[in-house]
């Protein structure tokens, strides 16, 4: 077949995704399973470890029971879902696919090994998707004689119950590809916003701040882990705080991925990770998956013991410094994801209040604070430490002074 062919078979893929391939049984591939199999697919969950889909079969019998307790489904819904899945152990299993979502280690080199396999099963029309959080599409795509095919469909644990899912196309991705895929994804009851294949994709990129300018704070001795998340949960209406959500993603996690792009993006300040999470991660202070992080914890609780250690005249303060510093760099982070044209505005505030719970969009949050504010803010912060890091976007400066919103006037 020439290349020729090849491109104009794949811009023509299956434009009803009935029969769904998902690589991997862990929680994320098997809640995927679920999703797809909620929505009406023929769904084939493939693992080479027989005990994986095993487990991920009885952890599925377990979520449809406490749905039924809670009277969302009844048994006759979760007999259907269940009948949706079948279990699979080889990959040639797949290849009557109509779309293939990969779950996987994040390791390019074995993803790319996987679809160079995958791609020898399954039809010229068939999808392959992948779920990394990081990861370059593009890179991966190329792994394919027919890369036209590959689009990143990123998931956000629990995948059944958060409402977003980033479709990130590589520079390779067919225009068909990319429409058919965020049409079944939202035929999937999930919000989509489509991002540029760039690190972070947008709630990995924009979230940078959240963790690592509290971070800072810390170091700094400003304040104290609690003190911290307090003034986020009090001020913000965050559910979590920093040392919280970090604690509950687990360390190790949450320090590969701020290191990941870090590096991705050319070790730019603005991502640098901080030596405390490091030190955690390396002292297997994990979090509560380990029984120490940030705070103790003891069946998945955390104890508190925590003691003030400021007067209360000075609480309100730094509860508003705190709050203040850590928003107005999430706020320039997502405007500057916007000035890349990384996604839409409204795309970048769906990602972060429907991928991570924020309670706000950070865009319309800026308008609500000023753009006056969050330019002023940030020139202080960097009239202070005169690192690249507190840098404003263009795009703020530029609003400022054309006394411009992001939504409307």
């Amino acid at each position: 077949m020439t290349e020729t062919n090849q491109k104009s078979k794949i811009k023509n893929p299956q434009s009803s995704i009935n029969r769904v391939g998902i690589i991997g049984a862990g929680t994320m591939g098997s809640g995927i399973a679920q999703v797809a199999a909620t929505a009406g697919c023929a769904v084939k969950l493939f693992d080479l470890n027989q005990e994986a889909l095993e487990n991920a079969k009885a952890s599925l019998e377990k979520i449809l029971a406490r749905l039924i307790e809670k009277g969302r489904i009844d048994s006759e819904e979760k007999n259907r879902i269940q009948d949706n899945i079948q279990y699979v152990s080889t990959l040639k299993d797949l290849s009557d696919s109509d779309m293939t979502i990969e779950a996987i280690v994040e390791n390019l080199e074995i993803k790319k090994k996987v679809f160079q396999e995958l791609e020898s099963y399954v039809s010229n029309e068939c999808i392959i998707a992948s779920n990394t959080s990081s990861l370059s599409i593009a890179s991966i795509a190329s792994s394919l004689k027919n890369p036209e095919r590959c689009v990143g469909i990123h998931f956000f644990n629990p995948a059944p119950l958060m409402k977003l899912v980033e479709v990130i196309p590589a520079i390779q991705t067919s225009e068909e590809v990319l429409k058919i895929s965020a049409e079944t994804i939202r035929d999937w009851g999930k919000t989509v916003a489509i991002a540029k294949d760039t690190p972070g994709f947008i709630v990995n990129r924009v979230a940078r701040p959240f963790y690592g300018e509290a971070l800072r704070i810390y170091e700094e001795g400003i304040a104290d882990f609690h003190t911290i998340d307090t003034a986020m949960k009090s001020k913000g209406g965050f559910r979590m705080g920093p040392f919280e959500l970090m604690d509950f993603i687990g360390n190790d996690v949450n320090y590969t991925v701020t290191e990941t792009v870090f590096e991705a993006f050319y070790y730019d300040p603005r991502y640098k990770p901080a030596f405390t999470q490091k030190r955690f991660a390396e002292a297997g202070y994990l979090g509560r998956k380990s029984g120490k992080g940030y705070y103790t914890y003891e069946n998945g609780q955390k104890i508190d013991g925590h003691s003030e250690l400021v007067s209360e005249s000075h609480k309100e303060d730094l509860q508003n410094q705190i709050f203040d510093r850590i928003l107005v760099m999430l706020i320039n982070e997502a405007a500057d994801a916007l000035f890349w044209n990384i996604a839409s505005a409204e795309d970048i505030d769906n990602a972060m209040t429907k991928g991570v719970n924020y309670p706000k969009g950070l865009l319309a949050w800026a308008d609500e604070k000023g753009i006056d504010w969050c330019v002023k803010k940030m020139d202080t912060l960097y009239d202070e430490y005169r690192e690249d890091r507190y840098r404003c976007s263009p795009l703020l400066r530029r609003m400022n002074r054309e006394k411009t919103l992001f939504y409307g006037d």
